[in-house]
């Protein structure tokens, strides 16, 4: 809603400066994250399980199932940020303030997506606050099973162990280990590693020492294959062990609104002259994907 009171050319330089920052080429979540648009309110995103491999022909066929692995009832949140610019400043020509409010606005909404990512996955062993992923459990768990499927022994992806070259390669061991659905194994090249501020240096000589961290002499076939990224959203012992390469993605960035201007209106009897408000509005929550794509190897 735009109200007749509010003068095209503010309308303008809200969405202008808005929009200069707010929709990054490579937005800074896109390495754990991968985004779902919806087309209602509250939907189910919903994927099939693994394709059967090749067997041997025996002269007839012989079918194999795909289990159906989905998150019901997905819910897009709202969010929003007020903008304002008082009457005065708009009549003396200090309309940079709102260009610059606007840009600070989308540049907020890309951090706040970004943070909530990170957020979800360091929050991953538990379903307080991002909700359980597809098969009921927590993101990070050590009983993973999926419901008919053909193979049914308990996995684990929850870890617990300071982040250190000998755990790391630990964790990054048992994750290559993790099997579809069908019993096969998944494969996955498990190549970023993402850590708190607190533990940027492990991370670092993991990732870039080529004779290895712990003081050791061994070599470290991690160095230069592996990248890291650090959080501010991880606790500070917690770290976790991703496969980058996919175009799947621990998280999924549930989109039913890209954020943008939604409103603008007069308000005459706010200070200064009166206040003119644009309201910047989105719809998106976040949720998780395939446990497969990551092990946790700390909380």
């Amino acid at each position: 809603m735009i109200s007749g009171n509010v003068p095209t050319h503010l309308v303008v330089a809200a969405r202008t400066g808005f929009l200069t920052t707010a929709t990054p080429q490579i937005p800074p979540y896109a390495q754990i994250a991968s985004t779902f648009e919806m087309d209602s309110k509250t939907g189910n995103i919903v994927d099939l399980g693994a394709a059967p491999m090749p067997q041997r022909s025996v002269g007839g066929p012989r079918f194999g199932d795909f289990i159906e692995k989905a998150l019901k009832n997905v819910e897009a949140l709202d969010w929003e940020i007020p903008v304002g610019i008082s009457y005065n400043a708009v009549k003396d020509d200090r309309t940079g303030q709102l260009d610059a409010k606007a840009r600070q606005a989308g540049e907020n909404f890309q951090l706040h997506l970004a943070q909530l990512c990170f957020k979800a996955l360091n929050d991953g062993e538990a379903t307080t606050n991002f909700g359980a992923g597809y098969d009921g459990l927590s993101f990070f768990n050590d009983a993973h099973v999926d419901k008919g499927a053909n193979y049914t022994s308990n996995q684990d992806n929850k870890l617990a162990t300071s982040l250190s070259l000998a755990n790391f390669t630990a964790a990054r061991g048992a994750a290559m280990k993790f099997r579809t659905d069908q019993g096969t194994f998944c494969d996955y090249n498990y190549n970023l590693l993402v850590v708190p501020p607190e533990l940027e240096t492990t991370a670092w000589q993991i990732t870039t020492v080529r004779g290895g961290s712990d003081d050791s002499t061994k070599g470290n076939p991690f160095a230069g294959n592996t990248r890291y990224i650090v959080s501010t959203q991880f606790d500070a012992t917690a770290w976790t062990l991703i496969a980058g390469d996919l175009s799947i993605k621990p998280i999924i960035v549930v989109l039913r609104e890209a954020p943008g201007l939604q409103s603008a209106w007069f308000d005459p009897n706010s200070p200064d002259g009166g206040m003119y408000w644009f309201k910047f509005y989105a719809r998106y929550n976040h949720v998780y994907g395939d446990w497969r794509t990551a092990i946790m190897g700390n909380t």
